[in-house]
């Protein structure tokens, strides 16, 4: 269902309308970057040239069979002696020959490694996807925190305009200081800019996304969803491990070990004796000599238009057998260069892997500590908000100043804006610890299955 959509979803973008306006959710998203991003595509072709790769080893199982052609015409014959010539002036050859490998012990090596290889393609491609589900829940998440923060802007500016009113309403009755009623028109200046700048941050983030999806710059998107239900999802998963299993370098590493060991068998081959099987068929056409002629030193007589050419077709059959026996010490040498590979990738996969622990035990630290933050400034929202009903209740009571009501609509917003912020830490560090792990992205079907 969800391929569908995202059909119906392209197919639109195609259309090229100026106004198009395209809706997505995360998943949706995430779905069309891994299909239309370029990267993902050239990790695919990857894959599918090593499929070709391995079709030209199993082609070398395959007989050959050739066919060639050859006309001469012979300006002076041979002489098998002095003045005894023979052979036509004209000469037909055609030469079919056949050969099949029966025993190549190289080539059912190169087999396996060409698997290795395959494995190594799907690999990779599947890092680059995880890399790019990555990418795209960050920027996703980056609109949202963008939007997320407008919201709180234009609610603080919805306020700060009612109270501007309330203010010069009681300074044209008298009742307040012209003080205050510039003091509220300063703060209702000093937010602006700041809605500007959430509007060039939105605009920044959507590009960035539309970038990921490779949708047209002229086409409008929109996500659905918000910070806090991304939290509340997030959040139900709280138990993180140091679990390395997925990991695409672990697994690429382990892959290159695996083509290290059959780059050494394949060596190892090559000194083993090869069988082929082969056959060939001649047709020979020649035109007869001029038997009258042959003691006519060496050009002969000229032969009857009318002859017709003289036909034969040997054939043979056989096989071949070749066994190395010395070639320098040159499989030796390389036998020694694989294997010295294969100690620097020991201790290259030693080193990594304890790196790799280490980043992933920093991303669960930052990923518990951004909860921790998350929490806290959600505690730090309410309070502000009950001080700001409290300061907003004395102001029209007229019991509390302009500068305390100010300063506890500024504490409310900065604390909303730095709550959304933690929403957005927290689910950038659990982006990444999946990244870390190497979990990937499953659609609808796959999860059916």
């Amino acid at each position: 269902m969800k391929k569908f959509l995202v059909l119906i979803l392209l197919g639109g973008l195609s259309l090229g309308v100026a106004e198009a306006q395209v809706t997505l959710s995360l998943d949706q998203a995430i779905e069309i970057a891994l299909s239309e991003n370029p990267t993902i595509k050239v990790a695919n072709l990857e894959i599918e040239r090593y499929d070709y790769v391995k079709k030209q080893t199993v082609a070398s199982l395959y007989p050959k069979l050739d066919v060639s052609g050859q006309y001469s015409y012979a300006l002076r014959k041979q002489e098998m002696a002095q003045g005894l010539s023979f052979g036509g002036k004209n000469t037909l050859n055609a030469t079919a020959s056949l050969s099949l490998p029966l025993f190549v012990p190289s080539v059912y090596r190169q087999m396996k490694l060409n698997d290795t290889q395959m494995a190594m393609a799907v690999e990779s491609a599947r890092a680059s996807r995880i890399d790019m589900i990555a990418a795209v829940r960050a920027a996703y998440y980056n609109v949202l925190l963008a939007e997320q923060s407008m919201s709180v802007l234009q609610e603080a500016i919805k306020t700060t305009e009612e109270v501007v009113e309330n203010t010069k309403q009681l300074f044209e009755t008298g009742l307040a200081a012209e003080y205050d009623y510039i003091t509220a028109q300063v703060q209702l200046s000093n937010l602006r800019p700041q809605v500007i700048q959430a509007q060039n941050g939105i605009d920044l983030t959507k590009r960035q996304l539309k970038m990921y999806l490779s949708i047209p710059e002229e086409t409008e998107i929109s996500v659905v969803g918000s910070l806090d239900d991304f939290r509340e999802a997030v959040l139900l998963d709280a138990d993180y491990q140091v679990n390395l299993e997925d990991n695409t370098t672990i697994k690429t590493l382990e892959l290159q070990s695996e083509l290290l060991d059959h780059q050494e068998k394949l060596i190892q081959t090559t000194r083993m004796p090869t069988i082929a099987a082969f056959g060939q068929i001649s047709y020979i056409g020649q035109e007869p000599s001029n038997l009258g002629g042959l003691m006519g030193g060496g050009a002969g007589a000229p032969a009857n238009s009318d002859q017709k050419l003289w036909w034969q077709y040997p054939i043979s059959l056989g096989a071949q057998i070749s066994i190395p026996i010395f070639a320098g010490f040159s499989k030796t040498n390389q036998l020694r260069e694989v294997r010295n590979q294969r100690a620097q990738l020991d201790i290259q996969r030693e080193y990594t892997e304890r790196g790799l622990k280490l980043q992933v035990q920093a991303s669960v630290n930052n990923l518990l500590t951004a909860r921790e933050t998350m929490l806290s400034n959600e505690l730090t929202v309410e309070q502000a908000q009950k001080a700001y009903d409290i300061a907003l209740t004395r102001y029209n009571a007229g019991a509390g100043t302009i500068l305390e009501l100010n300063s506890s609509q500024l504490t409310l917003t900065q604390s909303q804006l730095n709550y959304s912020q933690s929403i957005y830490d927290y689910l950038s560090a659990h982006a990444e610890y999946e990244k870390a792990l190497g979990v990937d992205f499953e659609t609808e079907e796959q999860t059916e299955e």
